[in-house]
């Protein structure tokens, strides 16, 4: 039976999506852009910042279903500029300690809204 996972504290879904479903064992969350929740906007900044509200974003979609950053098992992280990958990394690795989750990283065309980085997870339900 899967459960949407759904928090004020991340941004609302602008589709036909969930913020993150949880089944089995499992949640998963839908890609979060840099959305700041109460003002709709991006961050002021660049990569740093944007990575930081998405992660945040994560964070939150994860707390309201029971788990945290430590139960995460696999992250994908969409860029729009692989040259910005140092810059993400530097933010990511904030948020992530050993032993630290899978992680797929790619450059893509464009993101949402102009976006420099989409990120979503996997996190165990325990």
């Amino acid at each position: 039976m899967k459960t949407v996972i759904s928090t004020k504290e991340a941004p609302a879904a602008i589709g036909p999506y969930s913020q993150a479903i949880k089944v089995g064992g499992l949640v998963y969350t839908s890609g979060q852009i840099p959305i700041i929740p109460a003002t709709g906007q991006f961050p002021e900044g660049g990569i740093k910042e944007q990575t930081r509200q998405s992660l945040t974003n994560v964070q939150s979609i994860l707390k309201e279903a029971g788990v945290s950053m430590a139960d995460v098992i696999k992250t994908t992280v969409f860029l729009a500029d692989m040259n910005d990958f140092a810059d993400m990394n530097a933010v990511y690795a904030e948020f992530f300690s050993e032993p630290y989750p899978a992680r797929s990283a790619v450059a893509v065309k464009t993101l949402p809204k102009g976006a420099l980085v989409e990120i979503e997870v996997i996190a165990e339900a325990k």
